[in-house]
């Protein structure tokens, strides 16, 4: 991934104008499939998997240059990790899985983002506020505590619910 080599030998412009691209352009893919039915089911699958082994890969980079806090970075990873095995073992006891993202997620997912791009601004030597990434670190934990939550419960109901 480019990006992600460019941040690791600190070409922080160039790489915050990718980040803030592929940012732009998975929402506007989005907005395109969605309004035209542009939709498959393997873009369906494939589009977000690829999207998060993106935000994860700069979440830990980031946390590795000292941008994130480590314990940030492990809730991160953790709930995407459990997540994948709860889907997994959802399939495996279940046979049937649908993938659709939680409200909360989405909502979770839009702000690492925006803390990912405020984080490639600072170090990018670009407008930032310091304050902003402090409020940022809060509130994308307590999002991603709660999305990981609700996928924990939500899939504890449909398990029970099946049996």
């Amino acid at each position: 991934m480019p990006i992600i080599y460019l941040i690791w030998v600190e070409f922080y412009s160039v790489a915050f104008l990718l980040i803030f691209i592929a940012a732009l352009s998975d929402g506007l893919d989005g907005y395109l499939a969605r309004r035209f039915s542009w939709q498959s089911e393997l873009g369906a699958m494939l589009d977000p998997i690829a999207d998060k082994i993106l935000l994860v890969s700069l979440v830990i980079l980031f946390s590795l240059k000292g941008e994130i806090p480590f314990w940030l970075m492990l809730i991160i990873v953790s709930r995407d990790v459990i997540i994948f095995i709860g889907a997994i073992t959802y399939r495996i006891v279940t046979g049937a899985i649908q993938i659709r993202p939680l409200f909360i997620s989405k909502v979770n997912t839009v702000l690492q983002i925006i803390l990912v791009l405020l984080i490639a601004m600072k170090v990018a030597d670009l407008w930032m506020n310091q304050w902003l990434l402090d409020i940022m670190v809060p509130i994308v934990t307590l999002s991603t505590l709660l999305s990981g939550l609700s996928y924990v419960i939500l899939w504890t109901k449909y398990a029970i619910v099946r049996k």
